[in-house]
């Protein structure tokens, strides 16, 4: 995209590189992304450094939190072994201390000398961490004569250069045949669900052979300024979903400015996405864009709240130049060059109580007109969806036993535009939540760990969902033009034909060394139209190990 490079070009420009220490940021699945919950739980109080409502999380400003959190261990219940291995996984931000962690042996003298590093090199003007990754699956799914499977190997790679420059480069290969109801989604889709572009598998039409490449790097303007840019995903919400922005779909190539300062953390991203599309050929596919910001202030010591504004524009190949202003609201831009666009906005907020709850929540408004929604609640352009949950640490009394609840609601036509381009959509998958709209979904999520290296993970999802039927749009599908709705009222949450869905998943893995595990699964899922006689089930068990990689979730 030659307008985010021109853009980063004048950033460098007009900001010349500092001697501000650069870094990384922590991959999907990161065991610190359940170390900062339980901190901020646990002490009821919110990051003081105020970053963890848009992810991925930055790798200094999790170890600044770290080491500001030491003075209340007494409040943090963590096992100590994972505060060790959170240490040994951000070894370059220890400094001087960071000899008391390395590997008592290392492997030819060379490799592992840092437990978390198959190879690593930390001085003062470079630093290097390499390491393998790997993620075998094999598994059998009730009454389907194939199994089930997913081979992943490939590479990471992170480090800085001189202070100056921070980079990463993550490449995997993989090939992969999921549940059949995984299956049907990627013939439904065009695109394999968390990637996008695909192959069939050694001619076989129920597995897939898939690339996997992200990377980036950042920078830094002055003191509370970061930049970066690269290709890979963006999450922007407290929840296990988000109506904001989710990582559930493909990467995608953006540019981001992350600001923090006093209380506040202001977020700026700019991306570059692609239509929906049918792949004839090698012919090369189309373009959209995108522009989102997110400004969160911790109010008070255990409540934080934040506003959200996103712009979807499809123009041919170019980027609306407007849209480049950071500080400036979306919407009054798209009115001002004549409303093409689909612009939305949000509100999200994150509350932490007792020392052992937090509750969290969002709502996105794509339109919204409050004579409507008090006098017509059913009216097509009442597009809104909200999102409430709670997180339960240490449930009962009983150590590291953490629950979660969560609900998503989303009326119909909401993230749908008038056309088939400025849809809030990339590589035929959804940027917010995979259901799309015109659903209403529970989650519920237990983790328990009984000793250090066990951990035990459940979830169950229900959800019901309208789908449009051959001839009428109920709003449920957002790849589709409103304008081919059916009427302009008459419409609620699981209109149409309507789905109903249960999916339970069940996840033991023990980690064997540092994030090497062993893992068994289970799954079934019920999942019933209105106009079917009986409920397609899926029902599937396997049996894995993963190393430097996050678990594959079949969660829809």
């Amino acid at each position: 995209m030659q307008i985010i490079k021109r853009f980063f070009k004048l950033l460098i420009f007009i900001f010349p590189l500092q001697s501000n220490a650069q870094s990384t940021y922590l991959p999907k699945g990161s065991l610190e992304y359940e170390y900062l919950d339980r901190v901020e739980i646990l002490n009821g109080n919110n990051s003081s450094i105020n970053f963890s409502t848009v992810k991925p999380y930055n790798r200094k400003s999790i170890m600044d939190q770290f080491f500001l959190s030491d003075s209340n261990t007494n409040k943090i219940l963590i096992i100590s072994e994972e505060e060790l291995k959170i240490k040994k996984n951000n070894l370059e931000w220890l400094g001087k201390e960071a000899k008391y962690y390395t590997s008592k042996k290392s492997l030819f003298h060379t490799f592992y000398k840092n437990p978390a590093s198959f190879y690593e090199v930390n001085n003062e003007s470079f630093f290097l961490s390499v390491n393998p990754i790997l993620h075998f699956r094999y598994g059998k799914e009730i009454n389907y004569d194939k199994p089930i499977f997913l081979n992943t190997r490939g590479v990471t790679i992170r480090g800085r250069i001189a202070n100056k420059i921070g980079f990463s480069s993550t490449i995997t290969d993989n090939q992969e045949r999921g549940p059949q109801f995984y299956q049907q989604e990627i013939k439904d889709l065009r695109a394999l669900p968390g990637n996008g572009f695909y192959k069939v598998f050694k001619k076989d039409l129920t597995a897939y052979d898939y690339f996997d490449g992200r990377g980036y790097f950042t920078f830094n303007a002055a003191k509370f300024i970061d930049f970066q840019m690269g290709y890979d995903k963006n999450f922007i919400g407290n929840g296990y979903r988000s109506l904001f922005l989710s990582d559930w779909g493909n990467s995608y190539l953006f540019a981001k400015i992350n600001t923090k300062i006093w209380k506040l953390n202001y977020q700026n991203l700019f991306m570059e996405l692609m239509p929906q599309f049918i792949k004839r050929g090698d012919s090369l596919l189309p373009r959209k864009y995108a522009a989102m910001h997110h400004l969160s202030i911790n109010a008070t010591k255990w409540l934080n709240i934040g506003l959200f504004e996103g712009v979807i524009f499809g123009r041919k190949d170019h980027f609306e130049f407007q849209y480049l202003n950071p500080i400036i609201f979306y919407r009054h831009i798209e009115g001002a060059i004549g409303s093409p666009d689909n612009a939305l906005a949000g509100l999200d907020f994150k509350a932490n109580a007792l020392h052992h709850f937090q509750f969290y929540g969002q709502m996105i408004f794509d339109e919204f007109i409050l004579s409507k929604i008090k006098n017509q609640p059913t009216f097509w352009a009442n597009k809104f969806g909200v999102q409430l949950g709670a997180k339960y640490i240490n449930a009962f009394g009983i150590k590291n036993l953490d629950v979660q609840v969560e609900i998503n609601r989303v009326r119909p036509f909401t993230y749908s535009h008038n056309d088939t381009i400025s849809n809030y959509t990339h590589y035929n998958q959804p940027l917010a939540h995979p259901l799309g709209a015109n659903f209403q979904e529970l989650i519920t999520i237990i983790n328990y760990q009984p000793f250090p290296k066990l951990k035990i993970n459940s979830q169950v999802l229900y959800y019901y969902k309208g789908m449009d039927t051959a001839n009428a749009n109920f709003g449920g599908n957002i790849f589709r033009s409103y304008l081919t709705r059916i009427s302009e009222d008459g419409f609620k949450i699981g209109g149409g034909n309507k789905a109903i869905c249960l999916n339970a998943m069940l996840n033991i893995s023990y980690e064997f060394k540092q994030q090497l595990f062993f893992e068994i699964g289970l799954q079934q899922r019920n999942y019933k139209l209105s106009s079917q006689d009986k409920p397609n089930q899926s029902t599937n068990i396997s049996f894995g190990v993963r190393y430097n990689w996050y678990r594959r979730m079949y969660d829809f």
